[in-house]
């Protein structure tokens, strides 16, 4: 791997691209550490200890913590893919985008024009209902988040914030196009990334006080690794189906005749269908934050993290928006109207309407496996830090919290750093640059980072 490092930096065209991206990526730290004007730190800081939890917080996550600081970035990259996401839900019920999505690189071109417009558009929305909200709210000490409200402060903070965004927008369009590696992706990395050695600070103070022993976070470092290996089996995990292609006669060239296969990702949605849940589990709490009714706090108590109507309800609906998100993104009488197209055939199936209900089959079960293993990724993190309520559950709540060890209850009393949306963008952001950086040594003639060639997915 270190002869790899070295080969990067000896080529000078892929220098010069991970240099460029190393830059980009600094100037949007650089902007992090820039406050919004007109608000109040300390203020802001004691308010935002209280949204853990709910979809702020969630908000947060994907800004990199420059919400719960309110910087010139604090909107992030979110609108943007709020945007693409609104998009390729139209691009299903409206047949212009549809049509759009097929005219290839042109059309590309136009949907992210338009992927442009609305990420504007929700900026506008989203910087002005933060301004509004600020200067609604105070602090748990009733200090004044907004020390001067008004109509100046909401202009300048939707002019801010919506500044903000577009240029983080620009930025990753640009670590796209002149750099490595997917630009929003990587700034979305980064914003993660960049709390880890405050979260090793953080457990190294625990260790020094005598609030967690040795044992304890070597356990932590192991179940991280463990996790990580766990998420990249599964990640390059494919599903390949055999394809055919009859021999064709054009001219005087013979065409065809080969044998190759579709890859199916066991994994196909990615992690949005747990962005999608995330944010839905998170409504109740962010209701009850808001509207001061005992009624909406007994049910937002119930979808409190560990409580079992939480996890039943968060695993349900990663299921759910994994279906619902494959068969957007992903539509077998496309692939299988395409194959027959080009003379190919899948063995032993009818071209037509049989490939699409032999691929249909196959991905439904496939996408199965994968929204069992994100839920599973989603929902283990958050166990270890919490464990599981048992006491809320009807008739034998009792009894189990009783006999439950306490580890199963209580959980495991560890800062577990990284959560199941973050593991996952973490682990397949990584994935893909070194993926793009395999291909650009292994094109150059030289040895990857893999010793047997190229980065390849298991059957």
């Amino acid at each position: 791997m270190l002869n790899s490092i070295r080969n990067i930096f000896s080529i000078p065209d892929l220098r010069k691209r991970v240099i460029f991206t190393l830059l980009l990526l600094a100037v949007y730290r650089i902007g992090a550490q820039i406050p919004n004007p007109g608000i109040s730190g300390a203020a802001l800081a004691e308010f935002w200890e209280q949204q853990k939890g709910t979809i702020f917080g969630f908000i947060d996550l994907f800004s990199g913590g420059n919400m719960s600081r309110m910087t010139i970035f604090a909107l992030g990259i979110m609108p943007y893919i709020s945007s693409s996401i609104i998009l390729q839900l139209l691009q299903v019920v409206w047949p212009y985008l549809e049509k759009l999505s097929k005219e290839g690189e042109m059309g590309r071109k136009k949907i992210t024009q338009y992927t442009r417009y609305g990420t504007i558009l929700i900026c506008f929305i989203q910087a002005y209902g933060i301004s509004l909200f600020l200067q609604s709210i105070k602090s748990p000490g009733g200090a004044s988040i907004v020390p001067n409200p008004g109509l100046g402060f909401q202009f300048m903070t939707v002019l801010t914030l919506t500044t903000g965004t577009v240029f983080i927008m620009w930025l990753g369009e640009q670590i796209s196009e002149r750099g490595i590696g997917n630009g929003i992706s990587l700034i979305i990395f980064a914003g993660i990334v960049v709390e880890l050695p405050q979260g090793a600070q953080g457990l190294i103070t625990k260790l020094r006080m005598g609030d967690m022993d040795p044992l304890r976070i070597i356990f932590l470092l192991a179940l991280l690794v463990a996790a990580f290996a766990f998420i990249v089996f599964v990640e390059r995990g494919q599903r390949r189906i055999p394809v055919s292609y009859a021999k064709r006669v054009v001219g005087r060239k013979i065409y065809g005749g080969q044998a190759t296969h579709l890859p199916l990702r066991v994994n196909t949605g990615g992690v949005i269908p747990i962005i999608f849940a995330a944010s839905v589990i998170t409504i109740p709490s962010t209701v009850a934050q808001l509207v001061k009714v005992p009624f909406i706090q007994q049910i937002a108590q119930q979808f409190g993290m560990g409580m079992p109507l939480y996890s039943l309800f968060y695993i349900v609906t990663i299921i759910f928006f994994t279906y619902f998100y494959v068969s957007i993104i992903f539509n077998p009488n496309d692939v299988a109207d395409n194959l027959r197209k080009y003379g190919g055939f899948i063995p032993g199936i009818r071209p037509g309407k049989n490939t699409s209900d032999f691929i249909d089959g196959v991905l439904s079960r496939l996408t199965l496996v994968g929204a069992i293993y994100l839920a599973m990724v989603a929902v283990i993190p958050e166990f270890m830090i919490t464990g599981f309520k048992v006491q809320a559950l009807p008739v034998i709540g009792g009894f189990l919290d009783r006999n439950l060890p306490n580890w199963f209850t209580q959980g495991l009393n560890i800062d577990f750093y990284f959560g199941g949306t973050s593991i996952l963008i973490v682990v397949g952001v990584a994935m893909d640059l070194m993926q793009q950086i395999e291909a650009q040594l292994v094109m150059r003639h030289y040895d990857g980072f893999m010793r047997r060639g190229r980065i390849k997915g298991r059957r």
